[in-house]
């Protein structure tokens, strides 16, 4: 077993051990609207679940706060985002809107998505995606510190849009649904092959 002090680590190697051990991880793939108008698409591997009472999720990109990434500054100017749910489908389309483009130029055109409009957010929802979640801003949480701090925003789901095809009732079959996860560097994971385990009393 090797031990690493976090205080003794470059930060660079800090993130590869988190990203390479905290595995497979869900991607939150955050559509936002900027105060102009302009349509934004970007996925995150810092993404996860965290209440139920309201669906609650968090998503933090990573970077300075006095520069922030096009989603965290729509989010804070608009209070709005969706999360669209990455499949085997829409992988490679993901993919390509992790390209860092200019400010004013649409991530959905980009990537040959279509951006659908929500029914209680300004942000859009990505028409090619199976399921999709509508979300109001709670709260923007500053964590860590330079080079690489997050912000760590936390956003109730009000409105949920899945697939009639996925469901029986809200269960969602996971077989159908062919959901895929983040692992570290250029790597992903599909969730075909699972197991059960009978939780004890």
């Amino acid at each position: 077993m090797r031990s690493f002090d976090v205080a003794d680590l470059h930060p660079i190697d800090g993130y590869k051990l988190l990203t390479g051990l905290v595995v497979p991880r869900p991607i939150g793939w955050i559509g936002t609207t900027a105060p102009d108008g302009t349509h934004n698409l970007a996925p995150y591997s810092f993404f996860n679940a965290v209440a139920a009472t309201p669906p609650t999720i968090v998503v933090s990109p990573l970077g300075p706060p006095d520069s922030p990434k096009d989603t965290l500054a729509n989010i804070r100017a608009t209070g709005a985002f969706t999360h669209n749910v990455v499949t085997d489908e829409v992988v490679e389309a993901m993919n390509v809107t992790a390209a860092t483009l200019p400010a004013h130029e649409d991530e959905f055109v980009h990537a040959g998505l279509t951006a659908v409009a929500s029914d209680l957010v300004s942000a859009p929802r990505v028409a090619e995606a199976k399921a999709s979640f509508e979300c109001r801003l709670v709260q923007i949480v500053e964590v860590g510190r330079p080079p690489m701090p997050g912000n760590v925003i936390v956003g109730e789901v009000v409105r949920f849009h899945v697939d009639e095809s996925l469901l029986d009732g809200t269960r969602v079959d996971p077989d159908l649904l062919r959901a895929v996860g983040r692992m570290a560097g250029m790597d992903y994971v599909r969730t075909h092959a699972r197991f059960s385990i009978v939780r004890p009393d």
